[in-house]
Order: C-alpha cells, then structure tokens, then sequence
C-alpha cells in the first residue's frame, strides 16, 4: 500500500524525471528537501526545517484579527507556559496538534469557543488521537482563561470515549534480541544503537544526546530531555562492548546520521524501524519496546520501585509499578504453584476411583 506523505510535504517529478519535495507550511517559505519521504536523510531535513521555521509562525501576527483563534494561538506560543514550561519534544507535538487546529478555525472568535463544538471535535478522532488534542488544548485553553479571553472554559464536561486496554508496546523477547545481534554484530551503528536503547533503558530523544562526555568510570548521568530529570546509569558490560568496538570518532553524540550529524527522535525511530525490518523483525519490535523489555528484566530480579525510577528517570512511583506489580504476580503465582504441587489439585480423576456401585451400573448399563 502507497505510503501518505509526512504532513506539509509536497512533491512532484520534474522535466528530467527526478522526484523532488519541498516542506511547504502556510505563511511560510517553501524549503527543498533531499531524499525520499520518510527515509533517514529526508526525515533529519524535514525537522530541522520545522524547527528553523518555529521561529516564524508570528509573521503577520500584527495582521491576525485580535480575539480571534489566530491571535490567542500567536499569545500562547509567545508565553513562558509553552516555551518554558513544556520540553521541546512537547512543544513540537503540541504545536502540530494546535496547528491543525488553527487551519479550521484560525479566523472564529476564541470568544465564542464552546463545550458542544469541543465535544464535537472529540467525537470524531479516534481514543488517542482525542486524548493528544485535549492534551494541547488543555494548556492553550488555560492560557486563554489566565489572560481572560474566554470567560468560560469550553473543555469542562466534555466526554471522551475510553481507550481499549492494551498492553502497550511489546517487551523484546530474548529470542528477539538474539536475532538482532545475529544481524548486526559489534562495531555496527546499529548494535550500539541497541545496546544504548536496552541497557541505557532511556527514551529515543535521550539515546540520540548520549555520548563519551555522559560517562565517568563505570556510570552514564545525563537528565531526562523531556522532563528535566536526572538519571544515574552503570554501564554494563554489554554497553561497554558496544561503545569500545566502535572506531575512534569526534562526534559528540555515539550516534549520527550517514551525513555525520545527530539524529532527531523522529528520525532515530524511523532509522532504527528501518534497521528491525532490514534483520527481518516483526513490527511489533520498537525502539521502546527495547526499553520496556528493560525494565520488565529489572523488575523481574527484584529491582524496587525506587531503584526503577532512579535508573530510568521516572517521575512518578506509578510508573515503576506498572512493572514491580507484574512482577510480584509471577512471583507469587511461581509460589502458589509450589504449594499446590504434590498435594493432588489439578490431577486428572481417577475412573478406578470411582466407588464400585458407580462402576458397575456403568458397566450395566453398556450391554
């Protein structure tokens, strides 16, 4: 099936038949970008454009109607609670949420914003996807009561359906990481880039920002891109396999691009999709999958909550539960199998057990 495009991306063949793409945003230059879609090289072009353009959404902001969508969306991304307070990674998330947003109801009063239309639009996204656009709507819309442009907050009362339970990502099975390596034996990008991923246990856009300078002895200290955190990591033999059979580098970050540049999140997770397809992986083997599996592993041989939440830079006890809770189940369900074993619980019935009255009117009635 045809791949969509990246969002803005436009293309078309020109006179010598060479596929050209160009990022195009409203109110905003058209910038060339090298490559095919969605490979590597396109993807780092692609986010550092976006990035180098965040900079211009306020062109002709003196030109947006004051009260409208346009104009509060312009406040907002000017002001310390989106630019101070949300990581970056957030704010690009966040921004392309509210950006479609903006294209449909740029020019309608924030005024006149209301529960029913905020309900609406709900109503029409999937369970994630409504649960992303209420996320950024939440800290536009506070912004816009704080500065009292609304008088009333048109998110209170609005309904979402719930999300279907899942497990979430899948936890890479060993069997799976032993493919991986098999592919991609030491002193490849790609098995340092595993071994970052599963025994770091950090997010993508951690992973990208590592490098020799995070590392003293036998730790790795770094704080967390997204929230600030600080974490504090042993560098475990495997790690230290990957890292010295790499050949000399002045890079600042283990990781980079064909182009010797560092990747962005994105364009690491499209990079190393393309590295599980290519060692013939199913799709369900992801980049954070490789950090769940971690954490399950850690769990598993007794790691506390705590001891979770310092090696991977949670914030929250719940967080480091999700997997100590699964953990203690199979702990204490090993524990109920021993007691039950030997004592006849789960035996297949005896017939010769049975009481010699039962048997025989059995053995009567078949003639």
């Amino acid at each position: 099936m045809k791949r969509k495009l990246p969002r803005y991306t436009h293309g078309y063949v020109d006179q010598h038949g060479k596929p050209r793409f160009y990022l195009r945003r409203p109110g905003h230059k058209k910038i060339p970008l090298p490559g095919l879609p969605w490979s590597p090289e396109f993807m780092e072009a692609r986010d550092a454009a976006l990035k180098g353009e965040e900079g211009k959404i306020d062109i002709g902001a003196n030109r947006t109607v004051a009260g409208s969508v346009n104009a509060a969306l312009v406040s907002y991304y000017r002001s310390s609670a989106f630019t101070k307070s949300l990581a970056e990674s957030t704010q690009q998330t966040r921004r392309a949420v509210l950006e479609r947003f903006r294209e449909d109801h740029g020019e309608k009063r924030i005024a006149l914003m209301h529960r029913a239309a905020m309900q609406a639009i709900l109503n029409s996204k999937t369970p994630a996807a409504a649960r992303n656009w209420r996320k950024a709507m939440r800290g536009f819309l506070d912004h816009c009561l704080s500065l009292n442009m609304i008088k009333v907050d048109p998110l209170a009362g609005v309904t979402m359906a719930k999300m279907k339970k899942t497990d979430g990502h899948h936890p890479w099975e060993s069997s799976e990481c032993a493919q991986f390596e098999a592919f991609y034996p030491l002193g490849t990008r790609a098995r340092l880039a595993y071994a970052l991923l599963l025994q770091a246990g950090q997010s993508k856009s951690d992973v990208v920002r590592m490098g020799r300078q995070h590392i003293r002895g036998t730790m790795m200290s770094m704080r967390r891109q997204k929230t600030g955190v600080p974490f504090n990591i042993e560098v475990m033999p495997m790690l230290r396999a990957a890292i010295d059979a790499m050949p000399p580098s002045n890079h600042m970050t283990f990781l980079v691009t064909a182009q010797g540049k560092p990747f962005t999140a994105a364009g690491f997770g499209n990079h190393f999709r393309d590295l599980c397809d290519a060692a013939g992986l199913p799709k369900r083997c992801t980049s954070h999958g490789l950090r769940k599996a971690a954490a399950t592993y850690l769990a598993e041989m007794g790691a506390t909550d705590h001891q979770l939440m310092a090696w991977f830079g949670w914030t929250s006890i719940s967080q480091a539960q999700v997997y100590t809770k699964m953990a203690n189940r199979q702990v204490m369900a090993r524990g109920a199998a021993k007691l039950i074993s030997g004592t006849g619980i789960g035996s297949p019935s005896d017939p010769v057990s049975q009481n010699d009255d039962q048997a025989i009117e059995i053995t009567r009635s078949g003639k």
